[in-house]
């Protein structure tokens, strides 16, 4: 497959060393794409769920071809969310065409563009709540794990697969929404800074909308995820648009050949890794 030039490539939420993460489908994705910036917007490697005991080869694959992108000449940011918080400790470091940071102004065909996870405007990630968070995002990972058992009983008896984990997501994310509502505060602080663009992570919710009040007006932009909606961002021709995963576009060429784990990493992945592992 030939790869697709972009300018400037958003993911977030890909959740590596959960069950839910959909590795092989964003491998396939990476593989496809030679965009001269990738923005890794939270969420990368799940610090909350990780266990050395899992971290298949297809999460450490995506590990792998975002630093291929990188030796390539691809500008990588990966900017810290809630779930990988950890990192945030080595925040502003500099590894060749990689950068880790909290958040991240880039000035695009002269619009002024503000990236954040987005859970800074989330209270249940905060104080108390933070433990309630912290278990839900564990009760999350057991109905991503029965959802998976009920789609392989579908698939046995010719059905079509069900999501019962993006339904309670929606549930949960319009309840916190409606309380927190950060993605307007988001906006509107934009709006005072004079931003022309806004992205977050964080809600699991692919969105491209604008947002004005009486100072003027922001694009709102949400990456989704690659748990449910395998979705991304991608800029090119003076424009933001959503791209989302399609498995039939995507020739058997690129799909993960699934071979042992792999006993030698680079010192780049064992520092992602071994930073979460602390």
């Amino acid at each position: 497959m030939e790869k697709r030039p972009i300018d400037v490539v958003v993911l977030s939420d890909v959740h590596l060393g959960t069950y839910g993460s959909r590795a092989k489908e964003l491998v396939n994705y990476l593989k496809s794409i030679q965009p001269n910036i990738l923005i890794l917007n939270g969420d990368i490697i799940d610090g909350w769920q990780f266990s050395k005991r899992y971290f298949p080869q297809a999460h450490i694959a995506v590990i792998k071809e975002i630093f291929n992108l990188a030796s390539k000449g691809t500008r990588v940011f990966y900017i810290t969310g809630n779930h990988d918080e950890l990192l945030r400790r080595y925040s502003d470091i500099q590894l060749g065409n990689l950068t880790l940071t909290d958040k991240l102004v880039l000035e695009i065909d002269g619009k002024m563009t503000w990236i954040f996870h987005g859970d800074v405007f989330d209270n249940t990630t905060k104080g108390g709540a933070r433990f309630i968070a912290k278990l839900g995002s564990t009760g999350y990972a057991a109905l991503i794990l029965l959802n998976k058992s009920i789609n392989h009983l579908l698939k046995l008896l010719g059905r079509d697969r069900v999501s019962l984990s993006k339904s309670v997501m929606a549930s949960v994310n319009k309840a916190v929404t409606k309380i927190n509502d950060f993605e307007t505060i988001a906006a509107e602080l934009a709006i005072e800074k004079k931003y022309d663009y806004v992205l977050c992570g964080h809600i699991h919710q692919p969105s491209i909308r604008t947002v004005e009040n009486k100072n003027g007006k922001v694009t709102y932009l949400n990456s989704g995820d690659w748990v449910e909606h395998c979705t991304a961002l991608e800029y090119k021709n003076n424009q933001w648009t959503l791209f989302e995963y399609k498995e039939e576009n995507f020739a058997p060429a690129t799909a993960i050949e699934m071979k042992p784990a792999l006993t030698v990493l680079s010192d780049e992945i064992h520092f992602y890794i071994n930073s979460l592992a602390i």
